[in-house]
């Protein structure tokens, strides 16, 4: 008689397996909001666990305005690089005075003091 309820039993949790797994949910996601970021977090039977970040800063978008007197932080600029004021004379840059040096912040030329990284001045639009 046991040995019949046992066989009764492992048959109905083989025909009810298949619909206990369909209700289950087939993935989830956990979103954290950040200052600077969103990560999204996918788990679930279907999914390997994935993290997706995604930056929501300035830096990204240009967002920067330089202005003269600012301290200049080259982790916020824009294809950042240093540019040589020959190539771009015919479009208002000069030469740099003794400790100066033109830099590159998106299509803007900014003058940064090299020892202190305060911005002398800021022409926009020079870089094309």
């Amino acid at each position: 008689m046991f040995k019949k309820l046992m066989l009764a039993g492992v048959a109905a949790s083989i025909i009810a397996a298949p619909t206990m797994a369909s209700a289950a949910p087939q993935g989830y996601r956990v979103v954290k909001e950040r200052p600077n970021r969103t990560v999204v977090v996918q788990r679930g039977p279907g999914y390997r666990e994935r993290t997706v970040i995604r930056h929501n800063d300035a830096r990204r978008f240009n967002a920067r305005n330089w202005q003269r007197g600012q301290r200049f932080d080259r982790r916020y600029a824009a294809n950042y690089r240093q540019i040589d004021y020959r190539t771009y004379r015919g479009r208002g840059l000069y030469a740099p005075p003794r400790g100066y040096q033109w830099v590159q912040s998106g299509n803007d030329a900014v003058l940064v003091a090299l020892a202190s990284g305060l911005i002398g001045a800021v022409i926009g639009g020079v870089i094309r």
